[in-house]
């Protein structure tokens, strides 16, 4: 019995030895796969209309809250206060967005623009201390400008815009840039057609050019360096396009990696 109960042992041991080293290389399985380069890259180039979108947000929930809580097609602006709070708030967020379209903003003309805007605040701070007969002037003012618009007009802006969206996101399916198989490719055309240029000794440059829609979308500039070709490509409106450019050294790490193993070899 004391044999039998020691080979059982022994056999224990192996079987647990066995299951360490297949739970070793199921981990190490894991992390090399987490470690994996990406076996392609796509990058699209966007139109700035994709930044529009907190306006058509603020536009979607101004249709739902004055169909629910509107007065239907019935405006009275000295009485509706809904209407006038989501008209007057979906102006602002329309004027902000479209500022930030027609402007770029890199990172110094932002911390300017950010200077200036509290400089006003504290300017218009003082003057109100100085003589405060202004502000209910002023008061009166604003309370003069009471815009308004019914919940049809916020759907059929709405509406065209995700329109405009849709548009957009089928055109893109036809024009993309895909870094793959140590060649960059360029499909464009509703024909797909592509166009070769080759990945090896690629050089990638990232720009930010505007604080505000690298903030939105993590959005910025991609300069593509293909070692055959005089003049750079410019991608603009990359969007995420930090994690891009990561990805982009990844896989051309890789590529370099793959090329030095195959002159080694030789």
């Amino acid at each position: 019995m004391s044999d039998e109960q020691t080979q059982d042992h022994e056999d224990t041991e192996r079987t647990e030895s066995t299951d360490g080293g297949q739970s070793n290389t199921a981990k190490t399985d894991t992390s090399e796969s987490s470690n994996a380069f990406p076996k392609r890259v796509l990058l699209v180039p966007y139109p700035k209309f994709v930044f529009m979108y907190p306006t058509l947000i603020v536009s979607a929930v101004a249709a739902i809250i004055l169909q629910l809580f509107g007065n239907g097609g019935q405006i009275d602006p000295d009485n509706d206060l809904i209407t006038v709070v989501m008209t007057g708030l979906f102006f602002v967020v329309l004027m902000i967005n479209t500022f930030i379209l027609v402007f770029d903003f890199p990172r110094a003309t932002s911390l300017t623009l950010i200077a200036v805007g509290v400089s006003l605040v504290l300017g218009s701070w003082i003057l109100f201390m100085a003589k405060p007969e202004l502000l209910p002037m002023l008061g009166n003012v604003l309370n003069s400008i009471r815009p308004a618009a019914n919940s049809a007009f916020f759907i059929c802006i709405s509406l065209g815009m995700v329109l405009l969206y849709a548009a957009i996101f089928v055109k893109v399916r036809f024009d993309y840039w895909e870094l793959s198989n140590n060649e960059l490719l360029h499909h464009h055309g509703f024909l797909s057609d592509l166009k070769r240029y080759p990945a090896p000794n690629l050089r990638v440059d990232k720009e930010i050019n505007d604080v505000f829609e690298y903030m939105l979308l993590g959005a910025g500039r991609l300069i593509l360096h293909p070692a055959t070709e005089k003049r750079a490509i410019v991608l603009d409106n990359v969007l995420h396009v930090s994690e891009k450019e990561k990805q982009l050294m990844r896989m051309l790490g890789s590529i370099k990696v793959q090329i030095g193993n195959g002159e080694g070899g030789r």
